[in-house]
């Protein structure tokens, strides 16, 4: 049995458009992204002290296929620091039935992981809310950066 985590939504805007916004990694996931997301070759994710990753982006093709490897990861609230690392997260485009499916699969993504359910839950936010977002509406609902944030709070004090 498939124990990769997965979800799948349908939006009315063409697989190109589908294709732009899943690159637009700062319009749905974090501000606090370094480097290109849209070309082969790596990025940085980082979450507070929380969460930070290394992803190389292994496949991009134009309307279909957007695949990216876990190089390094880091979370602080797991036990196993390990969780993530060379796992896949892969974003499959089609046309179904005259809408767009967008197809998210993290493959190494398993219950067995103590994150699964925070990730999870995480990822369903992201990518059903946020990138879906994205896509029909065109705003996401990513991280705030946080040196947006807390430039902002200085402003205001």
């Amino acid at each position: 049995m498939n124990q990769n985590y997965t979800t799948t939504f349908n939006v009315d805007q063409s697989p190109d458009e589908v294709f732009a916004a899943i690159n637009n990694v700062r319009g749905w996931w974090s501000e606090d992204v370094e480097g290109r997301t849209d070309e082969l070759g790596e990025f940085k994710h980082h979450y507070q002290d929380i969460h930070r990753c290394t992803i190389a982006i292994t496949e991009l093709i134009p309307g279909k296929k957007v695949v990216w490897h876990v190089m390094d990861n880091y979370f602080n609230f797991v036990m196993d620091k390990s969780e993530w690392k060379d796992t896949d997260i892969i974003f499959e485009i089609s046309k179904k039935d005259g809408t767009t499916e967008v197809r998210f699969t993290h493959v190494g993504l398993v219950p067995s992981y103590e994150c699964y359910s925070v990730c999870t839950d995480s990822w369903g936010t992201y990518i059903n809310g946020s990138l879906r977002s994205l896509i029909t509406e065109g705003k996401g609902h990513p991280n705030q950066s946080e040196r947006i944030a807390n430039k902002h709070g200085l402003e205001h004090s």
